[in-house]
């Protein structure tokens, strides 16, 4: 498809809203999931045990410490900045284009590019609470601690990271919000997501336009159902549709 045909359907729209997951992070130097060079590729980890395993909510109860061995080796990325995605995303939103980010995406990176808008499916690894007391602490109390096992500087318990683990079921409000806002969008932008994981890939079922566009590198379940269909980094076309807008307006 060429892009310039998708800068127009952006100027049109009003009531833009965006899904995307861990591609949207990979050109930020984190790794996803099912790809080839995903993290849960063969060989992508060295636990001994199939990373859906140590990412559920029954291992962090009964191995806490091969938990965080994983989590902090494997999900936790503060280093991390923003990629070219993240802040076309934040200044559609700046234009007043885009409504909402939906995202698969536990890092944050959506909030630090200057969305405000931003529902998190999964979670965040920069929110964690204490399973005793329910204190809350930002990420520095995971990565700086000193044992293994995070531990609450209140009263002692364990440190968890508000993210939705395995076996564990998403906020169901949340989820409605997301909900809403797909049903109500004018044009939905799908990106860097396979679209394979239940319930946050079904709420692109739940879009009621015709003006879905799927920018991911492979294909999906639901590349059928797409009006616009790119096989391209979506930092670069998301990229290219805010150097549009900003090179008309130097123009003006």
């Amino acid at each position: 498809m060429d892009v310039s045909e998708l800068r127009q359907i952006v100027a049109q729209s009003s009531n833009i809203v965006f899904f995307g997951g861990a591609g949207v992070s990979t050109e930020s130097h984190i790794p996803d999931f099912r790809s080839e060079t995903g993290l849960f590729r063969p060989g992508g980890h060295t636990t001994g045990y199939p990373p859906e395993r140590v990412l559920s909510g029954s291992f962090f109860r009964t191995h806490p410490e091969g938990f965080f061995e994983f989590y902090r080796s494997k999900m936790l990325y503060p280093d991390a900045r923003p990629g070219k995605a993240h802040l076309a995303l934040a200044e559609l939103e700046r234009q007043g284009r885009l409504q909402a980010v939906i995202t698969q995406n536990i890092d944050g990176l959506h909030q630090q590019a200057g969305s405000r808008h931003v529902l998190e499916l999964h979670g965040s690894v920069h929110r964690n609470f204490c399973l005793d007391c329910g204190t809350f602490c930002d990420l520095s109390a995971v990565i700086e601690s000193e044992s293994i096992i995070p531990r609450c500087r209140q009263c002692g318990g364990v440190i968890k990271p508000d993210v939705v683990l395995y076996e564990e079921s998403l906020d169901l409000e949340l989820l409605y919000r997301a909900r809403d806002f797909v049903r109500s969008a004018d044009m939905l932008i799908v990106g860097g997501t396979s679209l394979t994981v239940n319930p946050a890939a079904g709420l692109v079922a739940e879009y009621r336009g015709d003006k879905l566009i799927l920018i991911n590198r492979t294909p999906t379940p639901f590349d059928s159902r797409a009006q616009y269909l790119i096989r391209d980094s979506i930092g670069q076309v998301l990229e290219a549709l805010v150097a549009n807008k900003d090179a008309k307006d130097g123009e003006a």
